[in-house]
């Protein structure tokens, strides 16, 4: 069965003007619902992550300091968004999602969370729409009860994973792998494991030609035993900001050659959805949903 981490808080607690696009999380369950892709019982709500597993990966100065409620204006501007305890919530329930995405990919094979791939996150701070980075604190709970030797990150969000990279710099167990656009934000860029950095306005060709050659051979010589994937969608030519032009068919093949990579090797795979910004939302719904589709389609 497809296992899909769903929340109300997914939606965002957030003043209008900052809204755009995280309608998103609605609007995708919404359609995958009505096209009879998932029922009502591939969704399940994740509790709030507990306090000592998020510090696994992040600091105590900087939990105290979302949890007091005392970031400074500076810290606050540098994720994004406005600060709330909702918020807070919000992104610990992410990471509940992620964490528990891994049980289900042991057992069915892939499962996603229909939020997530907050990757800017650091160590000790928040940046880029993201306080609580998902995919590490996953990681980092597994590694702590010695579940996997080798985990493999795979990060095809337009913006490069840099926190992810830092969190990970010294860790021998996780391999991170970014493959983003170069003229994109973050401008100063940390060090992945592997960085592809692409040219700006690279389109399908180029993208899936990299990607298939670079991941067939990572998938030989590091030999994960479970992947994690950020399936940002701002990889595509309409994302507002993103620098690259991908086709809606580009972006779904991508996806379909990361899943049936895992399928074929039988590794667990847990996917975040990650970015898009698309001014039309239905373009950002079609081609996110077009990830579960594929999901289900792979392994149901």
């Amino acid at each position: 069965m497809l296992k899909i981490a769903w929340s109300p808080l997914f939606k965002h607690p957030l003043p209008e003007n900052h809204r755009f696009p995280m309608e998103k999380y609605e609007l995708i369950p919404e359609q995958l619902l009505y096209e009879g892709t998932i029922e009502e019982e591939n969704l399940y709500r994740p509790e709030a992550m507990k306090e000592e597993l998020i510090l696994l990966t992040h600091t105590e100065e900087y939990w105290g300091k979302l949890c007091r409620g005392e970031l400074s204006p500076k810290e606050i501007r540098k994720t994004g968004f406005p600060y709330s305890l909702q918020l807070l919530e919000r992104g610990r329930v992410i990471a509940q999602g992620t964490l528990d995405n891994v049980g289900y990919a042991e057992e069915y094979g892939v499962a996603i969370n229909g939020a997530g791939g907050t990757h800017h996150a650091y160590t000790d701070h928040g940046e880029g729409f993201c306080i609580l980075n998902d995919i590490a604190i996953a990681s980092t709970c597994v590694l702590n009860e010695n579940r996997y030797r080798k985990i493999l990150i795979i990060d095809l969000d337009v913006h490069q994973g840099n926190g992810t990279a830092e969190i990970f710099r010294e860790e021998s167990r996780v391999f991170t792998f970014s493959m983003h656009c170069e003229a994109n934000y973050p401008l100063k860029k940390e060090i992945s494991d592997l960085d592809i950095s692409l040219a700006a306005y690279s389109g399908d060709e180029t993208y899936l030609g990299i990607l298939k050659e670079t991941l067939a051979n990572l998938l030989e010589e590091e030999k994960p035993e479970l992947v994690f994937y950020l399936a940002g969608v701002d990889v595509l030519g309409s994302d507002k900001l993103g620098k690259l032009n991908m086709t809606k068919a580009g972006c779904k093949e991508r996806d379909r050659f990361v899943m049936q990579s895992c399928h074929e090797k039988g590794l667990p795979l847990v996917i975040s959805l990650g970015g898009g910004y698309s001014p039309d939302i239905r373009d950002i719904v079609d081609a996110h949903c077009n990830t579960f589709r594929l999901a289900k389609d792979i392994w149901f």
